[in-house]
């Protein structure tokens, strides 16, 4: 009989307000303890919602967690192509399959939701804007 395979998918879910630093840490320490408990894979998503949702480039933050597991797939669910050139896309996650010895598993999606890309502009417009 076959193994069941167990996977999870990093809600990056935090406290507003929380220092980034700090979430980013706790996150990868949360990998780290999935390759430990024997996890088969584990996900995160491409999030623009900064402050609680911090995880704006899996592929970078899949690369340090690449260094400090040992066996767990690490997959990218989602990268957003429209916020990206494919070819650039293309690049990123071979050099990434290279770097993890074949341990990436590519996960890409077609955009955020239409609340999502007003909040993502209305904040950019925001701080473009000068104090005062």
């Amino acid at each position: 009989m076959a193994r069941i395979r167990f996977g999870t998918f990093l809600a990056p879910h935090h406290p507003v307000g929380e220092h980034p630093t700090l979430q980013f840490q706790r996150d990868l320490r949360l990998a780290e303890h999935l390759d430990n408990l024997g996890f088969d894979e584990f996900w995160c998503g491409e999030h623009h919602s900064s402050g609680w949702e911090m995880i704006a480039s899996p592929e970078l933050f899949l690369a340090i967690a690449s260094e400090r597991t040992k066996r767990i797939r690490l997959g990218t669910g989602v990268v957003s192509l429209p916020y990206h050139h494919p070819f650039n896309v293309a690049q990123r996650i071979v050099q990434l399959d290279h770097m993890t010895f074949g341990r990436v598993i590519f996960g890409t999606g077609p955009r955020r939701t239409a609340l999502r890309r007003a909040n993502l502009r209305h904040r950019l417009h925001a701080s473009a804007r000068p104090p005062g």
